[in-house]
């Protein structure tokens, strides 16, 4: 559960504060994931390309610190 707390009745801080917490936790991506029905292979193939991105990324980020 994501809570932001208001001071000196800043709202508009709140909000960024708010939406960078959402961000961060990948609220705004799931919400776009369930707008529609994901079969279940797309979600394989989905899991899938994640991964090897992520492995991609883990790879080129262990190359740049030698």
């Amino acid at each position: 559960m994501v809570r932001v707390d208001v001071f000196h009745n800043d709202v508009e801080q709140a909000l960024r504060r708010l939406k960078k917490l959402m961000n961060r936790e990948g609220l705004f991506r799931e919400l776009r994931q369930r707008r529609y029905h994901e079969k279940p292979f797309e979600k394989r193939a989905r899991l899938n390309r994640e991964g090897v991105r992520r492995s991609k990324k883990n790879d080129s980020k262990r190359n740049y610190e030698m």
